[in-house]
């Protein structure tokens, strides 16, 4: 077989793997708190926010500022760690690809 052949199964192989990779990471979450838990994020390894919860004893009208600022980390931090594994899982899919006349 030819290695454009190879190539070309090896790509097809590799974007099988990737779109089950990227079904199970739809599935996975990930949970991420500040303030000392009064707010709690949970993302999707897809990158999409599924829920924040506050606690009751966090909302101070005084404060809004205070709470919008934990919302904001709580989120993002729990968006970084969806990203994280999520760029972790496809490189294990991606690892064994080799180019041919770039190896």
């Amino acid at each position: 077989m030819s290695s454009i052949g190879k190539f070309a199964k090896q790509a097809a192989r590799i974007q099988r793997q990737m779109e089950e990779v990227q079904a199970q990471l739809a599935n996975r979450t990930v949970e991420a708190t500040n303030g000392g838990g009064a707010v709690k994020a949970v993302a999707k390894c897809d990158g999409t926010v599924v829920s924040i919860k506050i606690d009751p004893q966090a909302i101070n009208p005084a404060e809004v500022q205070l709470l919008e600022d934990l919302i904001l980390s709580a989120v993002n931090s729990a968006l970084t760690q969806a990203r994280e594994i999520s760029t972790a899982e496809m490189g294990k899919v991606t690892s064994g690809l080799s180019l041919p006349g770039l190896s």
